[in-house]
């Protein structure tokens, strides 16, 4: 049952990276999505959408990589891996958003995973995070993949060191564990069901 519910959930889904000519639209679109609390856990403070919209135009040209989870065609979660030169330390710093409908579902995970993949592709050592100080749901995902967190004046800062992440882990998403999964049990229901059909002498050949 498990299973087969992961399968209803993801049958719809894919992530990639979006194209440069893509960014703007479709992430503008997704942030001015989020909720009121979505925006305050992603930016740190509530924003208005005509920040928003200037937000997704800088990401467009200062050489951004977005990596989006999809639903239906519809860009539902976002990691952003800004340049190190956007940084004052140098750090390249990554951020997460996920709409509420997509909650609960490991996107999150999926995002950071493939995040990570992308980051050591470019030759990057380390990443910096920041998260808002009520966003419990990033710290605790930023610290299961290796971020040390400092909480100082209303946020938590902390960097990842992509030397010590566990290539094991990496190399295989939740979206392709759970989609090998959920084909394993279609086809195990297929198997039982010719299998009855056999026995009752249904599906015969005429």
């Amino acid at each position: 049952m498990y299973l087969t519910m992961i399968a209803a959930a993801l049958a719809n889904s894919s992530v990639r990276t979006l194209s440069q000519q893509e960014e703007l639209p479709l992430l503008r679109d997704h942030l001015l999505r989020l909720d009121r609390n979505s925006r305050r856990d992603r930016f740190h403070g509530f924003m208005d959408d005509s920040f928003i919209e200037r937000y997704a135009e800088k990401c467009a040209d200062d050489g951004t990589v977005i990596i989006a989870f999809f639903e239906n065609g519809v860009v539902r979660g976002a990691a952003e891996l800004h340049p190190p030169d956007q940084s004052p330390d140098s750090l390249p710093e990554i951020a997460f958003s996920v709409e509420a409908s997509v909650r609960r579902r490991g996107v999150g995970s999926i995002l950071f995973r493939k995040l990570i993949t992308e980051a050591r592709a470019k030759g990057y050592k380390s990443l910096r995070i920041t998260t808002g100080a009520q966003n419990e749901a990033m710290r605790a995902l930023a610290s299961k993949f290796g971020a040390q967190l400092v909480f100082r004046h209303g946020e938590s800062t902390g960097t990842i060191d992509l030397t010590k992440q566990d290539d094991t882990e990496l190399a295989t998403t939740w979206v392709e564990s759970s989609l090998n999964a959920a084909r394993t049990v279609a086809k195990f229901n297929r198997a039982y069901w010719q299998m009855l059909l056999r026995m009752y002498g249904w599906g015969r050949a005429a």
